[in-house]
């Protein structure tokens, strides 16, 4: 079954300094339709003004991927560590027993525009880390190159829980296929430009979730940036 998730009818706020969209029930915005799906907890997509950012605060339990389309994004936590995540670098947070962290955007004319994915972790109480990698954009050109996964397979993020997240650069007219074992999940969402989906129009924001399938084929009708992430029940 392929359930189409429209960008526009995402939660959305706009405190000025940010521009924000969220996939599922998040902070202010609760709808009991859409609250997870499976493991996946959060979808945010952000755009943050230059200059500003989110300030020091605290996680527990959750398995934190981050993903930067453009801009660059400034990140601190109570661990150390202080890096900053520009496109085609991936970062990702075990927040396990608690950590504290700070993203902010150092630029002082670029707008900073990303995605933050949150995944319930395989069981609570783990190790709090962090872990940034940079993910050579010519290795996902009408491929799926894998970016997390909990064995870090083939150099992807470390999480810890079973769900493996793949990126995908589609040229126009070009089509993707994936197999999906039938007892896992998948959900598809558009980064940039248009795809069809199981005859669905997605565009930019927009997203499907796959369930009892065991194929997803995927064609760009405009050149598109996609992130597929493949679920355990």
């Amino acid at each position: 079954m392929f359930t189409v998730r429209r960008g526009s009818d995402r939660g959305h706020f706009n405190h000025g300094w940010l521009d924000t969209f969220h996939t599922f029930a998040f902070g202010d915005y609760y709808d009991p339709a859409h609250v997870q799906f499976g493991s996946l907890r959060v979808i945010n997509e952000d755009r943050v003004a230059p200059g500003q950012g989110f300030g020091m605060h605290g996680h527990r339990d959750m398995e934190i991927v981050t993903i930067v389309l453009s801009g660059s994004l400034e990140h601190r936590d109570s661990l150390g560590n202080g890096e900053v995540l520009r496109p085609g670098e991936l970062q990702r947070m075990t927040a396990g027993t608690g950590i504290r962290h700070s993203e902010f955007n150092p630029s002082a004319d670029e707008p900073v525009h990303l995605y933050q994915i949150w995944l319930l972790p395989e069981r609570a109480g783990l190790t709090p880390s962090y872990e940034q990698k940079a993910f050579d954009p010519a290795a996902r050109q009408n491929v799926w190159q894998l970016v997390a996964s909990p064995d870090a397979a083939a150099g992807s993020l470390a999480i810890r829980q079973d769900a493996r997240l793949y990126l995908a650069n589609i040229a126009s007219g070009k089509q993707l296929e994936r197999t999906i074992d039938s007892a896992r999940s998948a959900w598809l969402q558009v980064l940039r430009g248009t795809v069809e989906v199981a005859g669905n129009s997605l565009t930019a924001g927009d997203a499907v979730a796959v369930t009892q399938e065991t194929a997803l084929s995927v064609v760009a009708r405009e050149a598109a940036e996609v992130l597929l992430f493949d679920l355990g029940a």
